[in-house]
């Protein structure tokens, strides 16, 4: 027990230590895309962490305006997490009476944010605004490709029958953080029978902002706008009228609020891996799952990656510049050391990205929805018939097995299996095949207890 108490205090003093300099890091990182910014694209971009004493932002919106307050660290805005702008740091928690505590706290009333989020969610900006690449984003091919398309729907690979009236039944599939479509067309797609083949269309999606879908610069990357991107991109434009959705992590919140859209349409919903933390009654929901997610701890390793992704705008976008934007050579890299061991999808997935769309995605999809998520399950509790099926690995140190046994408690009639010997990644990548056989009898029961 004494070993167990010095480990842990070690392990605090260290995380302490850690974070304090990457505080101070990001404060510094700040005014340095800042200045980078104005000699490269001739102009400021403001930031989420520039401090203002008025706490009002002004929030422009399909051409109305109109002005949101910023109270008790909590923004009154229903899409927008207030982390976004309230990110109290360590030091700040720790010793508020310091100087240091009050330059680098990230509990902030962001005038700045009066520019940002003018023309977002679908404001002005035009097309040049709306496609160009930011500097430090890639602008290869591959990563600017739907720049050049004429449209701004999502990337979809279809596998199955392309008249939808030979189509039984239809399924979507929706990824995880930065990851793409690959996840499933790379593991999934090839392993389903032949029978389901000719029976199922499978449509799976590059989330917005990811893999080859648009990234908009001017996007908030809302659950609204992911939504109706979705809708959009598959629903519309393939006429599905019923369907079956497989989502994995992050994915797994849009699931479910895609369910309670379209109640009389879900056969059945499938999650691996839901980031569910059920918020105590009095607590800032969105502040809790941020902390339930990125506990600024150095151990385990997922846990610091993402803290650092979570808490740090200024030390993720330098990620970003050194990885997403050179993320060629990494790949090429990659397959040099492991010799092609290292799936080639998963370096997709985890390259292809923009900075302010993992950044505004992770915010205010994850922590954006702590408060809602009990409404969505709720909602499938009570309002929708379909078969819920959970799925987890043990050794998830990421997404905590407890999350997917929450999920069973909200919605009782939801199966959840746990996987021995399996993470947040190798639930599916590894054991694609008897993943495929499991789906397939889920989706037979589904649509026989439906008819």
């Amino acid at each position: 027990m004494a070993l167990n108490w010095t480990g842990r205090m070690v392990h605090e003093a260290v995380s302490f230590v850690v974070f304090s300099s990457l505080d101070l890091l990001d404060f510094v990182l700040c005014f340095f895309y800042k200045l980078l910014d104005f000699l490269i694209e001739a102009e400021w971009k403001p930031c989420y962490c520039t401090s203002t004493k008025d706490g009002k932002i002004l929030l422009s919106e399909r051409g109305e305006s109109r002005i949101v307050s910023l109270a008790s660290a909590k923004l009154e805005l229903e899409e927008v997490s207030d982390t976004l702008f309230s990110r109290p740091s360590l030091v700040s928690e720790v010793s508020k009476l310091t100087a240091v505590a009050e330059v680098v706290s990230f509990t902030v009333n962001s005038a700045a944010v009066v520019e940002m989020l003018q023309g977002k969610i679908g404001g002005g900006g035009g097309d040049r605004i709306r496609h160009a690449p930011r500097w430090s984003d890639c602008d290869c091919r591959f990563c600017t490709s739907w720049s050049s398309s004429g449209t701004e729907d999502l990337f979809v690979r279809v596998q199955g029958p392309k008249d939808h009236n030979r189509a039984r039944e239809d399924v979507l599939f929706i990824h995880g953080f930065i990851s793409s479509s690959s996840f499933w067309t790379e593991t999934l797609f090839p392993n389903f029978s032949s029978k389901l083949k000719s029976t199922h269309r499978m449509f799976a999606v590059d989330l917005l902002g990811f893999g080859r879908s648009p990234k908009p610069i001017d996007s908030l990357y809302t659950v609204r706008e992911h939504l109706e991107t979705i809708e959009r991109s598959v629903l519309a434009p393939h006429k599905v009228r019923s369907f079956h959705i497989v989502a994995h992590s992050l994915g797994c919140i849009l699931a479910l609020a895609l369910a309670v859209r379209h109640p009389d349409a879900v056969k059945s919903i499938t999650l691996l891996a839901p980031p569910y933390f059920p918020v105590p009654e009095g607590v800032p929901a969105t502040q809790y799952v941020m902390r339930k997610l990125a506990p600024r701890r150095v151990w385990p390793t997922i846990a610091f990656g993402a803290s650092m992704a979570c808490w740090y705008e200024h030390i993720s976008r330098t990620i970003c510049l050194l990885i997403c934007k050179q993320h060629r050579i990494w790949e090429f890299l990659a397959k040099l050391v492991t010799r092609n061991r290292l799936p080639t999808f998963l370096l997709e997935g985890f390259f292809c990205h923009t900075h302010n769309a993992a950044w505004h995605t992770l915010h205010n999809i994850i922590c954006g929805t702590g408060g809602k998520l009990d409404g969505y399950l709720d909602d499938v509790r009570d309002r929708l018939r379909c078969h819920v099926n959970v799925f987890h690995g043990r050794d998830d140190e990421l997404i905590p097995v407890e999350c997917s046994f929450d999920v069973q408690r909200r919605v009782p009639r939801a199966r959840v299996k746990v996987v021995d010997g399996k993470d947040h990644i190798t639930i599916v990548v590894g054991r694609q095949r008897a993943f495929a056989r499991e789906l397939e009898q889920i989706w037979r029961r589904a649509s026989s207890s439906l008819s």
